[in-house]
């Protein structure tokens, strides 16, 4: 057998180099390179490794949580069939990935993580930056990645990867097991060399399957479909990576059946089809909460079911509801005790079409959601106009600005704030990669370093990153790096002096917006009502290398946006807004947060019987 002499983290990148995807006859590289922030805990080894190998293209990120964000953002537009490492040191390098990785397994995104390790001979002991566990010796901070890791493993001496490193291919590339794989490195074994079978640096091919649902259950779900007099179906983010919008279209064009969006599935059809009843659950449409209430049959595809798409299981009213689950996770499709049809979105759709051959809805039922996604259009419209009298705008009206300039293969780019519920209700999506919303974890930081992810996968489509203050002060570092690579960012800061979106829910439980406004503390009251904190984030945005155009109004936020075409590099447009202005809530549009069954506040007590009335309407699926 030939072998190779080379260091183990030399051996890893030699590897990650090699591998492919294959998926209805297209190849793809799987990594397109590493992020890292380098320590003593990995400098040497992988460090070294990428140093001594360019052409598995290292990128320097700012903030080890963010490169994180940037490789699932990457990975979620290429359909999870490609993606990116990301390397770190020891300690706080490596506990900084860790929300990251809960981000990319909560949302079925692979990447790969690399975090340093304490030294596996433990010759030095207690290394810098290392925890100590009085209860064992081989525990490090890397532990902690076990509850939000698909896979994780600890490579101890240099030959465990030979079988350590096709396990983790394994779940990358499993469209169903996949999300964050941890592989903890213990610095001194990066560095270890020996003789590697030069077999494992050749290419490698993992081919994606699309495996259909059993025969038997596919019929009984086709039976099912046939007898369903108010049949809905759920579009979730299955449909989007399956590629299967198309099959969508031509399934809900026979079928009659109309479909309402999860974050992840906005955009499986535009949003001008008669049959899209638009964004479903505690942010949904008039429409599709409409349909939802008195359907007596939901398909889910590729839908995990969060509390938001089901409204805290209050959106499914009809008595004698069941549900068909199609989607490629057996967990996934389990849910809501619906009919479990394991398999590929896109394939499973085209069976279900041949099966179903003249069933569809009646003419009145379909003309009725014709009606709804008509009379939402002249909603989404009224909420799009600027307001003359107020003094600064809405941020539903930023929402119509960007999206009535932006083209139909540009990306909308969000996660946290009150932004979501907005965008999700209000930005018409006209094709499936035009609406990135990371609402699985919903994790504030992710809107600008996963736009950097976005724009890396796709370099010919402008990001148009909306993020309010408050994420952008969670997380902005990496506005340096989309400077340093190239990459085009431009990015609508939204500021509104604080938390809005949590404001907004604090005083609909009665506790006032406690603690969700940029305040000065008074000394007087000992309270955080005083004046507005002087942040001054457009500065901010220059000082990290962005362009800066400073609004204050939507005539002017239009300019900008033009503007902002023209420039070659990340531009910041800043624009300050009224607290909140949401649309309001449809049908069991409700999400249950708990509330105080007792406090001395009149307010709070009556939230609180808002939420036992409401939770009256929560229905078991057994």
């Amino acid at each position: 057998m030939k072998t190779q002499k080379l260091t183990t983290a030399q051996a890893i990148i030699s590897y990650l180099h090699q591998q492919y995807t294959e998926r209805d006859g297209l190849q793809h590289k799987f990594f397109a390179g590493c992020f890292g922030i380098f320590g003593h805990g990995n400098v040497g080894g992988i460090g070294q490794a990428l140093h001594q190998m360019p052409e598995f293209r290292y990128y320097q990120s700012r903030n080890e949580q963010a490169m994180v964000h940037t490789a699932t953002a990457y990975a979620k537009m290429k359909n999870r069939l490609s993606t990116m490492a990301c390397t770190s040191s020891i300690g706080p390098g490596a506990s900084n990935m860790i929300t990251g990785a809960a981000t990319a397994t909560i949302n079925r995104i692979p990447v790969l993580l690399m975090p340093g390790d304490i030294f596996a001979s433990r010759r030095v002991d207690p290394a810098l930056q290392q925890l100590e566990y009085p209860a064992s010796q081989d525990f490090s901070v890397n532990d902690c990645f076990k509850p939000v890791s698909r896979y994780w493993d600890r490579i101890n001496r240099p030959e465990q990867i030979i079988h350590a490193l096709p396990a983790i291919m394994r779940v990358l590339t499993s469209q169903s097991e996949t999300g964050a794989v941890t592989l903890a490195l213990p610095q001194d074994v990066q560095a270890e060399v020996f003789d590697f079978p030069t077999a494992m640096f050749e290419k490698k091919i993992w081919y994606i399957p699309r495996p259909l649902p059993d025969a038997g259950l596919m019929q009984k779900a086709a039976d099912m479909i046939a007898h369903a007099k108010a049949p809905m179906i759920i579009a979730g983010g299955g449909i989007i990576y399956s590629e299967a919008s198309e099959i969508l279209k031509s399934f809900v064009e026979q079928t009659g059946i109309p479909i309402a969006e999860t974050f992840a599935g906005k955009g499986s059809l535009p949003y001008d089809h008669p049959l899209n009843l638009g964004a479903v659950g505690a942010t949904g449409t008039e429409g599709a909460n409409a349909f939802s209430r008195d359907a007596d049959l939901i398909i889910g595809i590729g839908t995990r079911y969060s509390d938001f798409t089901t409204a805290s299981k209050t959106a499914f009213q009809n008595e004698n509801v069941k549900f068909i689950n199609i989607n490629i996770a057996e967990f996934d499709a389990f849910k809501m005790a619906g009919l479990a049809l394991t398999g590929d979105a896109r394939e499973t759709l085209k069976k279900l079409s041949e099966m179903l051959s003249g069933i569809q809805t009646p003419a009145e039922y379909q003309d009725r959601a014709s009606k709804y996604n008509l009379s939402w259009d002249e909603k989404v419209a009224s909420a799009y106009l600027p307001d003359s009298v107020r003094e600064f705008a809405s941020q539903a009206e930023v929402v119509g600005c960007v999206n009535e300039f932006s083209e139909a293969r540009d990306v909308v780019f969000c996660a946290a704030g009150s932004l979501p519920g907005d965008l999700h209700k209000l930005w018409r999506t006209r094709d499936p990669k035009g609406f990135h919303l990371e609402y699985g974890y919903s994790c504030m930081g992710y809107e600008i370093a996963g736009g950097l992810g976005a724009k890396m996968a796709c370099p010919d489509r402008e990001i148009y990153v909306m993020v309010g203050d408050g994420s952008y002060l969670m997380m902005s570092s990496e506005i340096i790096t989309s400077v340093q690579e190239g990459h085009k960012l431009t990015i609508i800061l939204i500021d509104n002096n604080g938390y809005a979106s949590i404001g907004g829910l604090s005083k609909s439980l009665g506790i006032e917006g406690f603690g969700t406004k940029y305040l000065y503390r008074r000394e007087e009251t000992g309270l955080i009502d005083g004046e507005v904190l002087p942040v001054d984030l457009a500065s901010n945005a220059e000082s990290l290398g962005a362009a800066v155009i400073r609004t204050k109004n939507i005539a002017e936020l239009a300019e900008a946006l033009k503007k902002a075409k023209s420039i070659d590099k990340t531009t910041v447009i800043y624009i300050q807004t009224v607290p909140e202005r949401k649309m309001a809530g449809y049908g069991y549009a409700w999400w249950e947060v708990p509330i105080s069954e007792t406090s001395n506040s009149e307010d709070v007590q009556k939230a609180a019987d808002s939420v036992k009335k409401n939770r009256k309407n929560q229905k078991y699926f057994l």
